[in-house]
C-alpha cells in the first residue's frame, strides 16, 4: 500500500482516504460461440476436401499451446486444383457477370460477417492470440467494411479509370500473413472480386481457422463455386502457387526476406505483382505535442495486437526537451496495461502468436540490452501456459542498435531523442523501410512539412494505426510496392486497355 503524500500510478484509485489498488474482474468471452470441426478440408471448387495425400497439421491457440484442429495440409497436386478451379470459374461466369450482378454476392459476403461477427471475433483471437476488443472491434468490421466498400465499385469500374477500359487479370494468388488473418483475407478478396477475378488463398500455417470459416461464408453466400479457393499448409506451397502458369496476379503480405524470394520467382514473367512487406516506423513527437494524446497513440502504436504489426511505431523519435516527462508518463500508463487472456474484454496485450515469434523476440530483447539500451518492463503476472511477453521499452537506444535497425514483430519500443525537426527526419528516414510514420505536434504548418520529407508510404497525424477502406496503404524501399485499399488498391487488379 502506498504511504499518504506518496505518487501513485494512475491506475489505482482513492478510497477512504488512501490510495488502492483498482482490481478487474475477469470478464471472458465465451469459447462456445464457435464450433470448431476436429478436422478442416481444402476449400477448392466450392467444397471442403482432404489434401491429395491426406496430410494434415494442427493449428494452436497461443494462449493455451493447445491444438484447436487439425487442418488439410496441401500438396502441389492440390495447388493446381485450387488454380485449375479458379481459371474454370473464371471462364464459366465470374469474369463476364455484370459489375452489378458481381455487386451483391460482395454485398452479401459483407453482411453475413456483419451477422456473424462475434463468431469470427471470438474464432480470430483464438487462433491468433490477439485480445478479443481488438478482433471485435477492429478487425472484424473492418473486414465487413472493405467488402462493403468495394461491393460499391463493382459496377463503376468503366468510371474508374477515365479515358481507360478495366480488364480483370485472372487468377489471383493471395498468400496473407498470421497477424491479421480475416482482415488481410479482406483486404485482398474483396478488390480482387470487384474486379472480376477469381482467387487462390492461402492463410499462414498458425492462423487458417478464420479463413476457412470465411470459406463457409462463401457457401453460405452461393458465391459461384471456384471464385474463391483457400488452401492451406506450408510456405513452399505459397511458392508453387505464386509460380503457377495460370496465375496473373501475385499479391503477398509478409516478411521483407519472402517477399524477395518472390520477387526472384516471378521475375521474367507477366505477373503482377504487390509486395506489402515488412516496417520499423518512427513516432515523432515534437515539444508542442499534446502529451497525454501522443502517449496514447505511442501505446495504440506499438503494443496494440502484441506490436505483430507491419506498420507499428517501434521507433519513438521524441524532442529533447519534452523527453523525460514524456517517458515518465508513458512508463506510468505502460504499468495500467493488461496482459493476458485474449478472450478476456479486459485485456491489452494478448500472446504472442506462436514460440518461434517468441523466442526471436527474446533474442531480440537480449540484444538490446547487451548493447547497452536500458530496458523497462511494467511489473505484471504472466500466465503460466502461453507465448506471453511483456510490454517493453528501451531508452538510451543507438540508431546502430538492433532493436533500432531490425523490425522485431513484437511490443517492443525503441525510444531515441533528437532536437530539431530535420534531425528527427533524418533519423526517421534512416531505415531500410518505408511502410509508415507517425507525427505529433499542434502546428498543422509542421505536420505538412515533415509528411513531404518522410520517406513513408502512410504518414499519421496526432493519431496512429487509423485505417479506412477507401484510404491507400503501401510502402516504399524494402516495405514493398503497391497498395491496398482505396482505388488504388482496385487498380491491382485491373489491366487497363484504351477505349
Amino acid at each position: 500500500m502506498a504511504k499518504a503524500g506518496s505518487h501513485a500510478p494512475s491506475s489505482w484509485g482513492m478510497g477512504d482516504g488512501q490510495a488502492i489498488p483498482w482490481e478487474y474482474a475477469p470478464a471472458p468471452e465465451s469459447r462456445d460461440i464457435v464450433r470448431l470441426d476436429e478436422q478442416y478440408g481444402l476449400f477448392i471448387d466450392g467444397r471442403f476436401r482432404d489434401a491429395a495425400d491426406g496430410g494434415t497439421f494442427a493449428s494452436i491457440d497461443p494462449s493455451t499451446e493447445l491444438p484447436l484442429a487439425r487442418v488439410a495440409k496441401a500438396t502441389p497436386a492440390d495447388i493446381d486444383r485450387a488454380v485449375a478451379a479458379a481459371v474454370r470459374a473464371g471462364k464459366r461466369s465470374w469474369t463476364d457477370m455484370p459489375g452489378k450482378e458481381r455487386a451483391k454476392y460482395l454485398y452479401r459476403i459483407a453482411r453475413i460477417l456483419q451477422e456473424r461477427a462475434r463468431e469470427f471475433a471470438v474464432l480470430e483471437s483464438m487462433d491468433s492470440g490477439k485480445p478479443i476488443k481488438e478482433s471485435r472491434d477492429v478487425d472484424v468490421p473492418l473486414a465487413a467494411a472493405h467488402f462493403w466498400y468495394y461491393a460499391g465499385w463493382a459496377d463503376k469500374l468503366e468510371y474508374a479509370f477515365p479515358g481507360r477500359v478495366a480488364r480483370p487479370l485472372g487468377v489471383a494468388a493471395q498468400i496473407i500473413p498470421w497477424n491479421f488473418p480475416l482482415l488481410m483475407l479482406a483486404w485482398k478478396i474483396a478488390p480482387a472480386l470487384a474486379a472480376g477475378n477469381t482467387v487462390v488463398l492461402k492463410p499462414a500455417s498458425t492462423t487458417p481457422l478464420s479463413a476457412l470459416l470465411f470459406a463457409e461464408v462463401c457457401q453460405q453466400a452461393d458465391l459461384p463455386p471456384g471464385v474463391v479457393n483457400i488452401v492451406t499448409g506450408p510456405g513452399d506451397m505459397g511458392m508453387h502457387l505464386v509460380t503457377h502458369r495460370d496465375v496473373a496476379k501475385v499479391a503477398f503480405t509478409g516478411s521483407t526476406e519472402i517477399g524477395k524470394r518472390i520477387q526472384r520467382a516471378v521475375a521474367g514473367t507477366d505477373k503482377a505483382l504487390t509486395l506489402e512487406l515488412g516496417g520499423k516506423a518512427a513516432n515523432i513527437v515534437f515539444e508542442d505535442a499534446a502529451l497525454d494524446q501522443a502517449v496514447e497513440g505511442i501505446v495504440n502504436g506499438i503494443y496494440f495486437n502484441q506490436g505483430e504489426v507491419c506498420c507499428a511505431g517501434s521507433r519513438l523519435l521524441v524532442q529533447e526537451s519534452v523527453a523525460d516527462e514524456l517517458i515518465t508518463r508513458l512508463k506510468d500508463r505502460l504499468s495500467t496495461l493488461r496482459v493476458g487472456d485474449p478472450l478476456d474484454k479486459n485485456t491489452d496485450v494478448g500472446a504472442i502468436n506462436s514460440r518461434s515469434q517468441l523466442e526471436k523476440i527474446t533474442e531480440l530483447v537480449a540484444a538490446g540490452e547487451a548493447e547497452g539500451a536500458e530496458l523497462y518492463q511494467p511489473a505484471c503476472d504472466l500466465p503460466e501456459r502461453g507465448y506471453f511477453f511483456r510490454p517493453t521499452l528501451f531508452t538510451n537506444v543507438a540508431q546502430s542498435h538492433r532493436i533500432a535497425k531490425e523490425e522485431i514483430f513484437g511490443p517492443v519500443l525503441s525510444v531515441l531523442t533528437f532536437r530539431t525537426p530535420d534531425e528527427a527526419v533524418e533519423k526517421a528516414n534512416n531505415t531500410a523501410y518505408g511502410l509508415s510514420a507517425g507525427i505529433w505536434t499542434e502546428k498543422a504548418s509542421k505536420v505538412l512539412a515533415m509528411v513531404q520529407a518522410m520517406k513513408a508510404g502512410v504518414v499519421w497525424a496526432n493519431t496512429f494505426n487509423r485505417f479506412d477502406p477507401t484510404s491507400p496503404f503501401g510502402g516504399y524501399k524494402e516495405s514493398g510496392f503497391g497498395r491496398e485499399g482505396g482505388m488504388h488498391g482496385l487498380h491491382a487488379y485491373v489491366r487497363l486497355e484504351d477505349r
